[in-house]
């Protein structure tokens, strides 16, 4: 620990120096980042150093399991997140991030192992629709398989979730918005982006088109085309 707090001193005397300009408009002019990740709470996924991220460029929200839970009336932290990204910062993509190697999802992959951990065991039923797919659509799998299985289910099923949110339903509505569904593959130093017109994770890769989940384009229900006589 006291290492860590040792690289704080480094950060005022040895990196502020060097970006104090950036750090000035900042102060002065606040914030407009380009995109909100959310992502797991395990301390080898640092969102910011997989995107090379610089101060100002990402909001982010980290929880065990990368989870937004579904729209309601009960206050809470990724809620009111995902909210205020949207509604006061202008966010325009979402990009919502599993891993493998999950502790969560390795838990739900495993009943009882949280049996002394309830609120946990509480926070993970948000997860319970990428474990019934796994269960029910994946078959001849060993355990390392099926996490792998539920942490790229998951994802799909909190991107889902996240289109129950008020602010994100309209946004996509209006064609202001992206959702991106990315998996980090930390044995390979790989990248996984969810296709949603294929429904399967790929790798991101430089000279091909970035799969996008649900792409930024305008839909609204009550736009028809009457029907030809």
């Amino acid at each position: 620990m006291n290492e860590l707090i040792g690289r704080v001193f480094h950060f005022e005397k040895s990196v502020f120096p060097g970006s104090a300009d950036l750090y000035g408009k900042l102060a002065t002019h606040g914030q407009s980042p380009k995109a909100l990740m959310i992502s797991c709470a395990d301390s080898r996924i640092v969102p910011e150093q997989i995107m090379q991220a610089q101060p100002g460029d990402l909001f982010v929200c980290r929880n065990a399991g990368n989870i937004v839970p579904p729209f309601a009336t009960q206050n809470g932290g990724v809620s009111s997140t995902v909210e205020y990204a949207v509604m006061a910062l202008g966010v325009r993509d979402i990009i919502v991030c599993g891993h493998s190697d999950c502790g969560a999802m390795k838990a739900l992959s495993q009943p009882g192992s949280l049996d002394g951990m309830p609120n946990v065991a509480a926070w993970l039923r948000h997860s319970s629709a990428a474990t019934h797919v796994v269960e029910s659509c994946y078959s001849d799998m060993d355990d390392k398989e099926k996490v792998r299985a539920i942490s790229l289910e998951n994802v799909v099923a909190q991107i889902a979730h996240l289109r129950t949110h008020p602010s994100v339903a309209a946004a996509l509505a209006r064609g202001d918005m992206a959702l991106h569904g990315w998996f980090v593959d930390i044995h390979a130093g790989q990248i996984l982006g969810l296709d949603g017109v294929t429904g399967r994770f790929t790798p991101l890769r430089e000279d091909q088109p970035l799969p996008v989940a649900v792409p930024s384009s305008r839909r609204l229900a009550a736009d028809f085309v009457e029907a030809a006589e």
